[in-house]
């Protein structure tokens, strides 16, 4: 029997909550497909830091590499100033392990309420491939003159074509397997990024020319990438992007298909070990209630399953996800009709 070792973090707030179901939910599929799960559980998060001192220690990524994946809950303290913990941790965790792609499914379940108007579940299912470790959030740049009045900022968005190149090969290589509507879409500015989206765009013709002709491909500014996530969701199939961007418009994303209750991502490194989490933040205010929707970090593991290989699995658990979804009266915390607990139960006892 084959046996994966998870990595457990479960954060700040409710993230320890919603990962206990998400767990609940693995053991169940896990028994159900016949191979094991083991858990390593670390303590990475604002209590830590207001303790020790340290977001991570220097062996973390070292230890974490040893396991198969990572199951994320949430990072983010009312008591630690923004910013710590998202780079001494998500960051930090991002760049060392190299999880050069982040993953976000976007897709809308039936009995969930989302604000596109006359749009449904068959019009909301794509898949955004952020480029995850390059860009403007690597820092480049620095600040002079601070607290004068000629107080200079500069923050750089910088790729190289090996970045480009692999987020991209990845991208078009998930469309295939997808096997959907075989459509890809770049989204960029290059009528203003003229440099970084040049590379960008010369980059993905070559390759969509020379080995993937078969796939049919787009482009589209970010800004009316927005416009027609709203309009038109139903055009997209799967689109690739760079870190800001996609950022930005996988926030929107969440909220058409229903909010950040059910968002999951994944950070992934397709050589090694890669990370697994609700997209939502850490909710603190919630914290303790069983009040937080766990759906999201379910979606996740989920994720984890599919990305491991365990295809079935994973599709059980969506099962799960939808039959649990038509008892739920909303994805809003304390809106549910079910409780975190109640949930997770559901999930677990409704595998497909």
């Amino acid at each position: 029997m084959k046996t994966y070792k998870i990595a457990v973090i479960g954060g700040d707030g409710t993230g320890p909550e919603v990962v206990a179901e998400g767990i609940k939910v693995l053991d169940a599929v896990s028994a159900k497909n016949g191979f094991k799960l083991d858990y390593v559980k670390y303590d990475f998060g604002g209590e830590r830091y207001l303790k020790t001192g340290e977001t991570l220690p220097d062996s973390a990524a070292d230890e974490l590499k040893q396991c198969d994946a990572i199951y994320l809950g949430a990072i983010g303290h009312p008591d630690v100033k923004p910013g710590i913990l998202e780079k001494g941790i998500l960051l930090r965790l991002r760049f060392e392990l190299d999880q050069y792609i982040n993953l976000r499914p976007v897709k809308l379940y039936d009995n969930v309420e989302q604000p596109v108007k006359n749009k449904g579940p068959a019009d909301i299912d794509y898949i955004v491939v952020r480029e995850n470790t390059g860009g403007i959030y690597t820092g480049t740049g620095g600040v002079s003159m601070k607290n004068t009045p000629q107080e200079v900022a500069v923050q750089s968005m910088v790729y190289n074509r090996f970045q480009v190149d692999r987020v991209l090969r990845w991208a078009f290589e998930y469309t295939k397997r997808r096997n959907k509507k075989k459509t890809i879409g770049l989204v960029g500015k290059t009528n203003v990024l003229t440099y970084v989206f040049d590379l960008w765009e010369r980059a993905y013709h070559e390759m969509g020319e020379r080995d993937y002709s078969e796939i049919r491909r787009d482009y589209y500014h970010v800004d009316a990438t927005c416009q027609w996530m709203l309009t038109h969701p139903e055009w997209f199939d799967v689109l690739v992007t760079g870190n800001m961007f996609g950022d930005i418009i996988t926030d929107l994303a969440a909220i058409t298909q229903g909010g950040l209750g059910i968002a999951a991502g994944g950070n992934i490194n397709p050589e090694g070990v890669s990370m697994f989490e609700p997209i939502g933040g850490s909710a603190p205010k919630y914290t303790g209630q069983n009040k937080i929707n766990p759906l999201a970090a379910i979606g996740a593991a989920q994720m984890a399953l599919d990305i491991l290989g365990e295809s079935d699995a994973a599709a059980h658990i969506e099962e799960g996800i939808k039959k649990t979804i038509l008892k739920m009266d909303s994805m809003a915390a304390g809106r549910m009709g079910l409780t975190t607990t109640q949930v997770g139960d559901s999930v677990a006892e409704n595998l497909g």
